[in-house]
């Protein structure tokens, strides 16, 4: 872990936190183009106001059907992804060749159905991760967060929405365990793994049904709880209605939701967490 703090320190919020090199890496071009801008303000070649204004330029591509984020790296630390559904295959090429264009070299489409990925597998180092629904560019960097994020699921039903979140984080550069099929049907299941939950940075709760993993698993966590409700469920259910209100309410401390089989924002929140934050 030392390897992992060893990029110095920041206060916000008046809290001390561990910066991480992830955090502020950016894609070689677009760091090469702001470090000439800021160098020639250090020599004096160019003015505050210019730089500012260079700065400024170009902060998205039109491409008429999509304006593409090329900024969101410098702003997050994290570059633009896409959302693939509802978008045709000729959109997601034309968006994807105006990220390359602009240096963005690693992306990930979210929400990318088989068939949507057949009319793209032509595309060169496109790679799909089908149970996860998402299509990548690009390796996955070496993991480099303050922990592990651990993903774990009710059920087997649960797993797609669980590998969106797996995905997500891994794509981000963080190190992930899966517990898949330990519901609070047979708790057994879950209390075998009791040491990886207690060791974990994040815990990403994934459940239909009345949704109680997340409390449960909150209650043997002393890290942050990011839970997860999915559509699966009979009736009364509510196509995950019931798994978000219980989620909600849950009695454990330290139990966040997000919406209904949104594994890719879970994902992202973890990311998030174990880039930036540090318990003490």
């Amino acid at each position: 872990m030392s390897e992992h703090l060893s990029h110095g320190t920041g206060i916000k919020d008046g809290r001390r936190f561990w910066k991480s090199e992830t955090a502020f890496n950016m894609d070689s071009a677009m760091k090469s183009d702001i470090r000439k801008i800021l160098e020639s303000v250090r020599n004096g070649s160019l003015g505050v106001d210019e730089a500012v204004l260079s700065l400024k330029e170009k902060p998205f591509e039109d491409i008429d059907f999509a304006k593409i984020d090329l900024h969101r790296k410098l702003r997050q630390g994290t570059a633009e992804v896409i959302y693939g559904a509802g978008k045709s295959a000729q959109q997601i090429r034309g968006i994807v060749r105006a990220m390359k264009d602009n240096g963005q070299n690693r992306i990930m489409i979210t929400r990318l159905s088989p068939e949507k990925f057949s009319e793209l597998s032509d595309m060169e180092g496109i790679v799909y991760h089908e149970l996860a629904g998402i299509a990548t560019f690009g390796d996955f960097p070496k993991p480099d967060g303050i922990g592990n994020v651990v993903v774990a699921t009710g059920g087997t039903s649960d797993m797609n929405v669980a590998e969106e979140a797996a995905v997500t984080l891994k794509f981000l550069g963080n190190s992930v365990t899966t517990i898949y099929d330990v519901g609070v049907s047979g708790l057994h299941r879950l209390l075998a793994h009791l040491d990886v939950i207690m060791s974990a940075t994040v815990i990403i709760a994934v459940a239909g049904m009345e949704g109680a993993l997340a409390s449960v698993i909150g209650g043997l966590a002393d890290c942050p709880v990011i839970a997860v409700p999915t559509s699966v469920g009979y009736g009364a259910s509510f196509e995950g209605l019931s798994a978000l209100l219980s989620m909600l309410n849950s009695c454990a401390s330290g139990v966040t939701v997000v919406n209904i089989d949104n594994g890719f924002g879970a994902g992202y929140a973890a990311d998030m967490i174990n880039h930036t934050g540090h318990r003490s």
